[in-house]
């Protein structure tokens, strides 16, 4: 379904784009200069330090006292034998000798700190604390705020009563909202833990912690700190927690070390899809049918038979049918896919086949197939495959560039001055490295998904993340569960890798990819901050979480220092000081569960395939499907919806939204999610190819000419504020340092000040006065 969608930008003064921008040498400087005490300072005022604590050691209740008000933070649980109880003024200690754990509750001078050491040798699981709140905040996605009776929430729990931390919480802590104070319970990290929920009568929480036997950190620690009932306490008491246990880094840092991050300020967020060099612009087809027993289509169809995963039967039907003048749109989209395909293959080189090579692919056989490289591979085969049927097509040079970087120099004209352009795969950067040149001359980052997480015993060409030259990973580095199984790969395919075993594998790929210069210079790795993160009970590499994440970040770091801009599925926080950007913060995967959005495919809320007969963009990634109403309240409903890792990481990690669910992905929600990115500082997606181009290129192009200088400005400071201003929590406000704010009218009714007027289903922003509205029409 096209939209189409109109951009209405005013100023009060001006159209002038300067309205967005902070003054570039007093502001600038003074904002790079903010140093981690300035910010420790201003961050203390939010938290509570004239408090007491009672705690029962038998129950481990503990009850706050501030400022004359007492509230339990912490429910009793049944009661346990105690042993060596310790109290003095400030602390209270204590043995469960039948759960062989210790505690340390002490009072510090900003919060309480609460220790659980294992002294057991086995692997031991303990639940605590149990939280019983009429409201919930948690860093599930960006950040949610739950009363404890609202049905949708309680339907989610129902549904998904036990979430890993490590995998469903953005950042370590929760939080329970009572009447005079907030209660916010920091871990410093969420490994091996999990929130249980409880949804009779309402919503309640434990939290489950599992020591493992091989773990040598046994020690489990919470900083517990009172602050005042606001999200913007909460989440600055948390990024005062983070700086002070030195889990923080700027961007500034971050670019100081790889100047390519500028490039990722103010950039629109693009998946492009170009699997095919060769396009159907490139074929004459009028003269494929006088050759179609030409020897190079046979030689592909044994290709297909002998390597394909699908075999050649569709694609020998599709050249029968050419040869009798019936090839048509479903013929020449199997043809065309068939030909590109092949052009991957190693074995593709026949020199019964390929008997008079041109002089590009004549010195590439000269040097020795088996000496080639991967890129290499694909000149020689696209130069071959040029020479045999060159009478259908233009030179080999002019291949698939109408779609690719004549689209990327349109794009430039059109006014999009900064873009991260992600491609499916490398390979696709590979065989068109003429598409990869002109993105990085252009100023945009361009580069490839990358994925460490599977791996198969014997992966296909079309699934080449989950390949690797050396053989013995299968067996020997993949992951293990405590009763001797090993970890199922994504989709249940393969295996699960272990991150610490195949360092050296990583070096071997990226050094393989990148070994003719080709211009890539950002990298996006999959899952590695999305959690998923493993317990690897092998008896060879015993890994625990922590060791899995070290992992991870030590390859992250890897392409960091490689020059690359790094980012990763998710954003979860323990990989905040390594990666730049991330997917998935904003809006997450929505329900993979839900057979009528996964399997069923007549429903109108499946979200598609994963196919593209046409070699364009995935249906799953281009269909527009409406979302499930019950779902709205979890994942897009802005009334239970807080900044809260902006608040915490605006000035630090750039977010946007998982793959899946890009800016036009749900149906009537593009103009309440283009507020939202504005209000939140969210980078808009999008996934193109030459045609979704051409549909949105005004939209794209318009929008993209106020966002570039709007997030320069939002990036150069903390997101300082975020306000609710109506009853129905539908207007909200953020403020991004002193002078740049953002109010989104969320309501189908206009909101008024004394100075504003914030018309319904629109945005505003305000920089220094000057106004600029963004109004969006489906």
């Amino acid at each position: 379904m096209k939209q189409q969608l109109f951009v209405t930008l005013l100023t009060v003064l001006s159209l002038s784009l300067t309205a967005c921008q902070i003054p570039k040498a007093a502001n600038k400087n003074e904002k790079a200069a903010l140093s981690v005490s300035q910010e420790l300072d201003k961050n203390k005022r939010y938290t509570k330090n004239d408090f007491s604590f009672d705690v029962d050691p038998e129950t481990f209740a503990i009850l706050i006292t501030e400022n004359g008000r007492q509230e339990t933070i912490v429910q009793p649980q049944t009661p346990k034998l105690v042993t060596h109880v310790k109290k003095t003024t400030n602390e209270v200690s204590w043995t469960y000798p039948d759960e062989q754990l210790k505690i340390i509750v002490k009072k510090e001078s900003d919060h309480l700190a609460v220790s659980l050491t294992s002294l057991s040798e086995e692997d031991l699981t303990f639940n605590w604390p149990k939280i019983d709140a009429k409201n919930y905040t948690l860093p599930i996605a960006e950040g949610k705020t739950i009363p404890n009776t609202q049905k949708d929430w309680l339907a989610y729990f129902q549904q998904n009563n036990e979430l890993a931390m490590s995998e469903a919480f953005s950042m370590s802590f929760f939080t329970t909202n009572f009447k005079d104070f907030a209660t916010s319970f920091v871990m410093d990290n969420p490994f091996n833990s999990d929130l249980i929920a409880q949804t009779e009568d309402h919503l309640t929480f434990e939290a489950s912690h599992h020591f493992i036997s091989f773990d040598k950190d046994k020690t489990l620690n919470y900083r517990i700190y009172i602050t005042e009932n606001d999200p913007v306490a909460i989440a600055k008491t948390y990024q005062m927690d983070r700086i002070k246990t030195g889990k923080f880094k700027t961007l500034d840092e971050k670019e100081k070390e790889n100047p390519e991050i500028k490039k990722m300020r103010g950039a629109i967020q693009i998946y492009y899809w170009n699997s095919r060099i060769l396009t159907e612009d490139d074929i004459n087809w009028s003269k494929l049918p006088e050759q179609a027993d030409a020897p190079i289509f046979q030689w592909i169809a044994e290709l297909l038979s002998q390597y394909g995963e699908d075999g050649s039967a569709e694609y020998q039907n599709a050249l029968a049918a050419f040869k009798n003048n019936e090839g048509y749109q479903y013929e020449k989209n199997t043809f065309l896919n068939s030909l590109n395909n092949v052009l991957l293959y190693p074995q593709f080189y026949n020199k019964t086949i390929f008997e008079q090579p041109d002089e590009e692919a004549s010195k590439l056989i000269e040097k020795g197939i088996d000496t080639l490289s991967e890129q290499e591979h694909y000149t020689l085969n696209k130069h071959l495959l040029a020479g045999a049927i060159q009478k259908l097509t233009p030179p080999v040079d002019d291949w698939g560039q109408k779609t690719s970087t004549d689209v990327f120099k349109e794009m430039k004209s059109a006014g999009i001055t900064n873009a991260w352009i992600g491609l499916p795969n490398w390979a696709n950067g590979l065989m068109n490295p003429e598409m990869v040149k002109t993105a990085a001359a252009e100023g945009y980052l361009i580069g490839p998904y990358d994925s460490y997480q599977s791996i198969q015993e014997n992966a296909s060409i079309d699934w080449n993340t989950a390949s690797f030259p050396n053989k013995n990973l299968y067996e020997k580095a993949t992951v293990t569960k405590k009763n001797g199984e090993k970890v199922a790969g994504f989709l249940g395919k393969g295996r699960k890798l272990n991150p610490t075993q195949i360092f050296p594998d990583v070096e071997e790929r990226f050094t393989s990819i990148m070994q003719n210069k080709i211009p890539f210079n950002t990298w996006f790795l999959d899952t590695d901050a999305a959690g998923e993160i493993y317990n690897d009970y092998s008896p060879d590499h015993q890994t625990t979480q922590s060791e899995d994440v070290a992992g991870r970040l030590k390859r992250i770091d890897y392409f960091n220092n490689n020059g690359l801009v790094v980012g990763s599925e998710g954003g979860n926080d323990f990989t905040s000081k390594e990666i730049v950007f991330a997917h998935g913060i904003e809006t997450p995967v929505i329900m993979w569960s839900d057979p009528d959005m996964r399997e069923n495919k007549e429903s109108e809320y499946y979200v598609g395939s994963y196919a593209a007969l046409d070699g364009g963009i995935p249906t799953k990634y281009k269909k527009v499907v409406p979302i499930k109403e019950e779902y709205k309240a979890i994942y897009t409903d802005p009334a239970y919806s807080l900044p809260l890792y902006k608040l915490v990481y605006n000035r630090s990690v750039i977010t946007s939204h998982q793959w899946e669910w890009d800016s036009y992905k749900i149906k009537g929600q593009v103009a309440e999610r283009r507020m939202k990115e504005y209000l939140y500082n969210t980078p808009p997606m999008f996934h193109l190819d030459k045609t979704a181009w051409e549909e949105h290129k005004q939209d794209i192009s318009e929008n993209a000419k106020i966002w570039t200088p709007f997030q320069k400005a939002a990036l150069a400071q903390e997101m300082t504020d975020f306000k609710i201003l109506t009853e129905d929590r539908l207007v909200q406000k953020t403020q991004f340092g002193d002078t740049l704010a953002v109010i989104a009218n969320f309501s189908d009714k206009d909101y008024h000040t004394a100075d504003l007027n914030v018309a319904a289903n629109t945005a505003v922003i305000i920089n220094n006065g000057k106004q600029t509205i963004v109004k969006v029409k489906e």
